[in-house]
């Protein structure tokens, strides 16, 4: 029978209302994902109206169109006013359906998705369906119902790991839980026969299938009761939150939700429990940034002048210049996005020591049952090795991943230009070289890219994309693409000294070390950062990176330590490098990565303070983070006003995928809109005054937002990206 379109002209969405043996059919069609918004529930709401007024309807099948069942709200309407049915009214009308109701996930049922499913009488799924309730990675918890009848289904422990980790269930586990029914091969046409089964074994029993029980979650009150008196369960839950969700509200929240269902008798007052909930999660300031950063990363890998039809390459095959960690990680990315990968070294025992990381890393995924052995073959099939250049000969992009080291690099583009064929993109792992200088000493300048990957790439999500002066918009659009398939978060910089984020940390941890210099110690300016919500503090990273690299560098040019580096410069001097020497601004264990207090460096930062004129003095927790973080805010506005960074919320992505900024404060820009321009430049200003330096000295951009009543990412900035910025790589790294 020829569907009927569900919606009204005015609304821009969609489903299809059809009847087959009695059997409405009610279709999802809200491309590409089919999100909740107002045309589908109110589409959604009308159909269930029709097939009850349906005489000749004996049940329901709701199904989505394309990949998606449905794939969650409509974020775009969070925090707004929401027009037409709402999702409450429309979960009621599910739930109190006279006729029977199947959900037919035929793809992925996320949020509201899945909460909708759980609204239905029985669930049936394909295999490829999966389902999760992520909404925690926004700032929020499950609204719909999905706190107080997920855990009716699965038992409270493991609706609290689906709703505190946010991840995604696939239909075999799904089923294996009890969120799902039954996994069949033709989800609609299966659903349909389910429900005339239905029908059948009711007249067999001599029963009237109107007058049929149909299960609703609602009603399952076993495992909640099972749970009652028993704090085990909300405990570990507690201590997932404290360590996967450190600083976010909403995990609390959830939990709270939860204990809601386990304790209270009438599932209606859980269900208003959760609705107060979740409007403080919906009015808390975490809510808003984490919502910015979902868009920021949508937003970042579009470049603003690289016209949206521009062609990309098929990437069949990538190449990989160096075995070592990055090389290695980078190999790993590839692969697992089912792209072969060839590995070249210069060397063969570091090229069989780098094989075997990448073997252990797989072995060991299939240890934590994240990968079946046959999964784990299939995947490590896919990465080859050799030394010699020609064996990347046929590779569509090759990935050069050696140290930083220029002229290196040029040798290895070089007789990469010559031995790869000619429309291959070369790209370099570089964290800060200047891939302009790369570029021309190819024929190919075009075609040559920066692609910065964070270490352990196979890992870490972002991806700087460093864009050359003459790299085509082809090339830059191949690697955003490429950059998703990797399920990487990319992010597009211009070839400038430190490119986005070694920039802005370069200020971050120079004010780190000056705070040290004048009478902070590492422990205390640590443990404020990362109570302010950083992953790991600037001494804790500095000893992970090593404290060596900047100093033998300076050591090799024969240039004095800048003022910010001379304890670290001093720490090397005495064979502290950091963990891998068992010995930095902390003393470590063997085998342990943990920081232990080492008193006996107390001497040297008095030393050092006293022969460079200060006078060592208590220095507060307020003042470590606001002088640490509003280096990064400053800088971030430089960035953002040359150029470098296309948009603000490009720069918010970068801190939080690549260096540890807490995601529930939206990243440093998103963090000084929420503070305020104004208070920004009066701190700013404020410790200006008391250090004499000149990192506080407020951006100009920061001056003319705050005066206009701006904010960061409201007003344009520079707009050739090609102008020339001048590249002192020399000082930056002797800076370091």
């Amino acid at each position: 029978m020829k569907g009927t379109v569900l919606y009204d002209v005015r609304r821009k969405l969609a489903g299809l209302y059809e009847k087959t043996d009695g059997v409405a059919v009610l279709t999802v069609d809200n491309p590409p994902v089919n999100p909740l918004s107002d045309g589908v529930r109110t589409g959604l709401y009308d159909a269930l109206v029709k097939a009850e007024e349906d005489p000749t309807v004996i049940g329901v099948v709701l199904t989505g169109n394309g990949r998606a069942f449905i794939a969650g709200a409509d974020i775009s309407e969070f925090g707004g006013n929401v027009e037409g049915i709402s999702l409450n009214e429309v979960f009621h009308k599910l739930e109190n359906c006279s006729k029977p109701v199947v959900a037919a996930l035929n793809g992925i049922a996320l949020g509201g998705g899945l909460e909708t499913a759980l609204c239905c009488n029985y669930r049936l799924a394909d295999k490829n369906a999966f389902v999760g309730l992520p909404e925690v990675n926004l700032g929020l918890l499950p609204g719909g119902g999905g706190t107080q009848r997920l855990p009716r289904l699965t038992g409270a422990s493991e609706a609290l790991k689906m709703m505190l980790s946010g991840s995604h269930v696939p239909a075999k586990k799904a089923l294996d839980i009890g969120i799902i029914d039954k996994i069949v091969e033709n989800v609609v046409e299966d659903s349909i026969d389910f429900i005339i089964h239905l029908v059948d074994l009711c007249e067999r029993m001599g029963m009237k299938f109107s007058e049929m029980d149909h299960p609703k979650v609602r009603d399952k009150n076993e495992k909640m009761l099972e749970a009652r008196g028993d704090d085990k369960v909300l405990l570990e839950a507690q201590a997932m939150a404290a360590k996967g969700r450190k600083g976010q509200f909403a995990p609390g929240q959830i939990i709270k939700c939860v204990e809601s269902a386990i304790n209270l008798d009438d599932f209606d007052e859980g269900l208003k429990k959760e609705g107060e909930y979740f409007l403080e999660c919906l009015l808390h300031p975490q809510r808003e940034a984490m919502i910015h950063i979902f868009f920021g990363e949508r937003a970042a890998s579009k470049i603003s002048d690289v016209p949206k039809e521009t062609k990309t390459k098929d990437i069949k095959k990538a190449g990989i210049i160096g075995s070592g960690t990055m090389g290695g990680g980078i190999a790993m990315c590839f692969a697992n996005a089912g792209i072969p990968v060839h590995i070249i070294d210069q060397d063969q025992d570091n090229l069989t020591k780098g094989i075997s990381v990448i073997e252990k890393n797989y072995e060991f995924m299939v240890g934590r049952g994240k990968l079946t052995p046959e999964q784990k073959d299939a995947v490590f099939g896919l990465v080859t090795s050799s030394l010699d250049y020609k064996d990347v000969s046929d590779c569509d992009i090759v990935i050069e991943a050696v140290y930083e080291n220029l002229e290196l690099k040029h040798e290895i583009f070089k007789s990469l230009d010559e031995h790869v064929k000619e429309d291959a993109i070369l790209a370099s792992n570089t964290s800060g070289l200047d891939i302009d200088s790369i570029a021309s000493v190819t024929n190919r300048p075009e075609m040559v890219v920066g692609t910065h990957f964070f270490s352990p790439a196979n890992i870490m999500r972002l991806l700087e994309v460093v864009r050359g002066e003459k790299t085509s918009d082809e090339t830059l659009a191949t690697i955003m693409a490429i950059g998703k398939k990797l399920k990487k978060a990319a992010v597009v910089s211009l070839n400038a000294p430190g490119f986005i984020g070694n920039r802005m940390l370069f200020g971050y941890t120079a004010q780190a070390n000056m705070l040290l210099l004048e009478g902070a110690l590492p422990h205390q300016i640590d443990q404020a950062l990362e109570s302010f919500g950083l992953n790991m503090g600037p001494f804790r990273m500095m000893d992970l990176v090593g404290l060596d690299l900047g100093w033998r560098a300076r050591k090799l040019s024969g240039k004095e330590s800048p003022l910010h580096a001379k304890i670290g410069d001093e720490l090397c001097e005495q064979n502290r490098f950091g963990q891998k020497s068992s010995a930095g601004y902390y003393n470590y264990s063997e085998g342990s990565r943990a920081p232990n207090p080492a008193p006996e460096n107390e001497a040297t930062y008095e030393k050092i303070s006293s022969e460079n004129g200060f006078v060592r003095r208590d220095i507060s927790d307020e003042e470590i983070v606001d002088r640490c973080i509003l280096a990064l805010i400053n800088e971030g506005a430089d960035i953002l006003s040359e150029g470098v960074a296309q948009r603000a919320a490009d720069i918010d992505v970068v801190y939080i995928n690549g260096y540890g900024f807490p995601i529930w404060r939206g990243g440093p820009m998103h963090h000084a809109n929420a503070m305020g321009l104004d208070v920004v430049i009066e701190k700013l200003e404020k410790y200006r005054e008391i250090t004499g330096n000149d990192v506080y000295k407020p951006s100009e951009m920061l001056i003319k937002l705050a005066k206009n009543g701006e904010k960061l990412g409201e007003a344009p900035q520079k707009e050739d990206r090609k102008s020339k910025l001048g590249f002192e790589m020399s000082s930056v790294a002797n800076n370091f």
